[in-house]
Protein backbone atom coordinates (compact mmCIF):
# COMPACT_ATOMS: atom_id res chain seq x y z
CA UNK A 1 0.00 0.00 0.00
CA UNK A 2 1.42 3.15 -0.93
CA UNK A 3 0.87 6.59 1.23
CA UNK A 4 0.84 9.71 -0.69
CA UNK A 5 0.27 12.73 1.80
CA UNK A 6 -0.49 15.69 0.15
CA UNK A 7 0.22 19.32 1.44
CA UNK A 8 2.74 22.47 2.09
CA UNK A 9 6.00 21.31 4.30
CA UNK A 10 7.05 23.65 7.27
CA UNK A 11 9.67 25.05 5.08
CA UNK A 12 6.52 26.25 2.34
CA UNK A 13 4.03 27.50 5.05
CA UNK A 14 7.57 29.83 6.84
CA UNK A 15 8.33 31.06 3.54
CA UNK A 16 4.63 32.27 2.82
CA UNK A 17 4.22 33.69 6.07
CA UNK A 18 7.87 35.77 6.11
CA UNK A 19 6.46 37.09 2.65
CA UNK A 20 2.96 37.96 4.04
CA UNK A 21 5.09 39.61 7.07
CA UNK A 22 7.59 41.72 5.11
CA UNK A 23 4.16 43.24 3.19
CA UNK A 24 2.35 43.62 5.88
CA UNK A 25 5.53 45.96 7.23
CA UNK A 26 5.49 47.95 3.59
CA UNK A 27 1.61 48.71 3.64
CA UNK A 28 0.83 49.64 6.76
CA UNK A 29 3.01 52.90 7.30
CA UNK A 30 1.67 53.90 3.84
CA UNK A 31 -2.04 53.16 5.19
CA UNK A 32 -1.29 55.64 7.98
CA UNK A 33 -0.13 58.09 5.51
CA UNK A 34 -3.20 58.33 3.61
CA UNK A 35 -5.18 58.85 6.67
CA UNK A 36 -2.49 61.75 7.39
CA UNK A 37 -3.42 62.55 3.84
CA UNK A 38 -6.81 62.48 3.80
CA UNK A 39 -7.31 64.55 6.97
CA UNK A 40 -5.38 67.53 5.85
CA UNK A 41 -6.84 67.29 2.39
CA UNK A 42 -10.11 67.85 4.31
CA UNK A 43 -9.13 70.76 5.76
CA UNK A 44 -8.22 72.14 2.96
CA UNK A 45 -11.73 71.90 1.39
CA UNK A 46 -12.97 73.20 4.46
CA UNK A 47 -10.75 76.08 4.16
CA UNK A 48 -12.06 76.41 0.78
CA UNK A 49 -15.61 76.59 2.09
CA UNK A 50 -15.57 78.67 4.86
CA UNK A 51 -13.88 81.48 2.25
CA UNK A 52 -16.45 80.84 -0.59
CA UNK A 53 -18.98 81.81 2.06
CA UNK A 54 -17.11 84.93 3.40
CA UNK A 55 -16.68 86.13 -0.42
CA UNK A 56 -20.26 86.16 -0.79
CA UNK A 57 -20.82 87.59 2.56
CA UNK A 58 -18.30 90.34 1.08
CA UNK A 59 -20.25 90.34 -1.84
CA UNK A 60 -23.68 90.84 -0.17
CA UNK A 61 -22.47 93.33 2.03
CA UNK A 62 -20.57 95.89 -0.48
CA UNK A 63 -17.31 95.43 0.34
CA UNK A 64 -17.11 94.69 4.52
CA UNK A 65 -16.17 91.26 5.79
CA UNK A 66 -18.05 90.22 9.19
CA UNK A 67 -16.47 92.55 11.89
CA UNK A 68 -18.75 91.52 15.11
CA UNK A 69 -19.45 87.76 15.74
CA UNK A 70 -17.80 86.05 12.47
CA UNK A 71 -19.92 82.46 12.99
CA UNK A 72 -23.45 84.30 14.08
CA UNK A 73 -22.99 86.27 10.52
CA UNK A 74 -21.89 83.52 8.31
CA UNK A 75 -23.91 80.81 9.86
CA UNK A 76 -27.46 83.71 10.20
CA UNK A 77 -30.49 81.12 8.77
CA UNK A 78 -27.66 79.35 6.98
CA UNK A 79 -27.21 81.65 4.02
CA UNK A 80 -23.60 81.05 3.53
CA UNK A 81 -22.43 78.25 5.35
CA UNK A 82 -24.55 75.71 7.19
CA UNK A 83 -21.93 75.29 10.30
CA UNK A 84 -18.51 76.09 10.24
CA UNK A 85 -16.43 72.71 9.29
CA UNK A 86 -14.35 70.39 11.43
CA UNK A 87 -10.22 71.53 11.17
CA UNK A 88 -8.21 68.54 11.25
CA UNK A 89 -4.62 69.24 11.98
CA UNK A 90 -2.78 65.73 11.24
CA UNK A 91 0.77 65.38 12.59
CA UNK A 92 0.77 68.25 14.79
CA UNK A 93 -0.24 68.16 18.41
CA UNK A 94 -3.48 69.96 17.69
CA UNK A 95 -6.99 68.19 18.19
CA UNK A 96 -9.43 68.23 15.81
CA UNK A 97 -11.43 71.33 16.05
CA UNK A 98 -14.44 73.58 15.14
CA UNK A 99 -13.12 76.78 17.40
CA UNK A 100 -12.86 80.11 15.47
CA UNK A 101 -10.50 82.32 17.32
CA UNK A 102 -11.33 85.76 16.36
CA UNK A 103 -8.20 88.54 15.82
CA UNK A 104 -8.66 91.74 15.84
CA UNK A 105 -6.67 93.69 18.35
CA UNK A 106 -3.26 95.11 17.12
CA UNK A 107 -2.01 93.56 20.26
CA UNK A 108 -2.81 90.16 18.02
CA UNK A 109 -0.74 91.36 14.67
CA UNK A 110 1.70 94.53 13.52
CA UNK A 111 -0.13 96.30 11.15
CA UNK A 112 1.23 94.80 7.31
CA UNK A 113 1.72 91.68 8.66
CA UNK A 114 0.59 88.51 7.06
CA UNK A 115 -2.25 86.05 8.71
CA UNK A 116 0.46 83.35 8.81
CA UNK A 117 2.76 85.18 11.33
CA UNK A 118 0.07 86.18 13.76
CA UNK A 119 -1.12 82.41 13.51
CA UNK A 120 -0.20 80.74 16.73
CA UNK A 121 1.17 77.29 17.51
CA UNK A 122 -0.90 77.48 20.66
CA UNK A 123 -4.61 77.33 19.01
CA UNK A 124 -5.92 74.83 16.67
CA UNK A 125 -8.77 75.06 14.80
CA UNK A 126 -9.29 78.37 12.44
CA UNK A 127 -8.54 81.33 12.85
CA UNK A 128 -10.38 84.89 11.38
CA UNK A 129 -8.75 88.40 11.54
CA UNK A 130 -11.77 90.82 11.58
CA UNK A 131 -10.63 94.51 11.84
CA UNK A 132 -10.63 96.81 9.30
CA UNK A 133 -8.39 98.45 11.10
CA UNK A 134 -5.37 96.41 9.49
CA UNK A 135 -6.48 95.69 5.73
CA UNK A 136 -3.56 93.42 5.10
CA UNK A 137 -5.32 90.75 6.52
CA UNK A 138 -8.72 92.00 7.64
CA UNK A 139 -11.01 88.72 6.19
CA UNK A 140 -8.75 86.45 6.20
CA UNK A 141 -9.64 82.82 7.14
CA UNK A 142 -6.79 80.15 7.81
CA UNK A 143 -6.10 77.38 9.65
CA UNK A 144 -4.84 78.32 13.11
CA UNK A 145 -1.61 75.62 13.06
CA UNK A 146 2.03 76.82 11.96
CA UNK A 147 3.42 73.48 11.96
CA UNK A 148 4.46 71.66 8.98
CA UNK A 149 1.80 69.57 6.50
CA UNK A 150 2.38 66.45 5.01
CA UNK A 151 4.55 67.65 2.35
CA UNK A 152 6.96 69.16 5.39
CA UNK A 153 6.02 73.10 4.02
CA UNK A 154 5.95 75.20 6.86
CA UNK A 155 4.88 79.08 7.09
CA UNK A 156 8.49 80.21 7.76
CA UNK A 157 9.22 79.29 3.87
CA UNK A 158 5.59 81.61 3.51
CA UNK A 159 4.16 78.71 2.02
CA UNK A 160 1.24 76.65 4.44
CA UNK A 161 -1.38 74.63 3.97
CA UNK A 162 -3.33 77.10 6.32
CA UNK A 163 -2.95 79.54 3.22
CA UNK A 164 -4.36 76.77 0.25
Amino acid sequence: MKNNKKGFTLIELMIVVAIIGILAAIAIPKFADLINKSKEGATKGALSSVRSALQVYYGDNEGWFPTDNFTDSLLLNAKYINEIPMAKLPTTTHADSKVVNVNGSSTTYESGANAETAVGTAGGGWAYFNSPSYPSVWGTFVANCIHEDIKGQSVTANISWSTF
